[in-house]
């Protein structure tokens, strides 16, 4: 029994690997879109979407069984709870890529920011960030869940770059105001992933400690 269930949790972090490499390419290709004005790549990113929550279904459906079926317990039981809240965080990330993608099918361009590859870095910081939790994860490696949490940071001082930029863009470009709303949007959507890479980082830390922000849940 012991056995099938440790295949069962195998089976549970490949389909978890599955769905974070699905949205670090969702977030990769919403950079690129961003970088190029490529319409077509952003429309493919969006239409992809569904493929996000098909993954999210099958991983909850799992997840489910394996509480009903073999009712873990203790850490066990952690591993797979977590798992379930991670995934809603998960395909909020691939929610969030789509969204910095509806954006470029109808926005003029970077012109409102002097350097756009700030926009390029909180892409970058940000998939670092889901990839590395997501490896924390089936690692059981809270430290790395805890760096991750600190990286937000990074992101976080990054958004605040950009609506520095803008501002001062603003400033003598008062007629571009919606240009200037769409590319403060899409750097906002990046920052709101990162935070859901933190909240993944505490459900890791959840599954290996007990401990949810601070407090005992087991």
């Amino acid at each position: 029994m012991r056995r099938q269930f440790d295949e069962q949790l195998e089976e549970l972090a490949r389909e978890m690997i599955s769905m974070g490499a699905m949205i670090e390419s969702a977030i990769d290709k919403a950079c690129d879109a961003l970088m190029r004005h490529d319409v077509a790549l952003a429309r493919s990113v969006m239409e992809a979407d569904h493929l996000i929550d098909q993954k999210e279904r099958t991983i909850e459906s799992m997840c489910l069984r394996l509480l009903l079926i073999q009712q873990p317990i203790a850490r066990d039981l952690r591993k797979v709870s977590s798992a379930l809240k991670m995934i809603t965080d998960m395909e909020r990330v691939g929610d969030q890529a789509a969204d910095i993608c509806e954006i470029v099918t109808v926005m003029d361009g970077m012109e409102g920011l002097d350097n756009p590859g700030l926009m390029r870095d909180m892409a970058r910081e940000t998939v670092d960030m889901v990839h590395k939790v997501i490896d924390a994860y089936v690692a059981s490696d809270v430290h790395l869940a805890r760096a991750v949490m600190a990286a937000d940071d990074v992101v976080d001082d990054l958004f605040m770059r950009v609506k520095a930029e803008l501002i001062a863009f603003l400033t003598h470009n008062a007629s571009r105001g919606q240009q200037a709303l769409d590319i403060l949007m899409i750097a906002k959507y990046f920052e709101r992933i990162g935070d859901h890479a933190v909240n993944i980082g505490e459900w890791v830390e959840f599954s290996v400690t007990g401990s949810y922000k601070g407090e005992e849940l087991q």
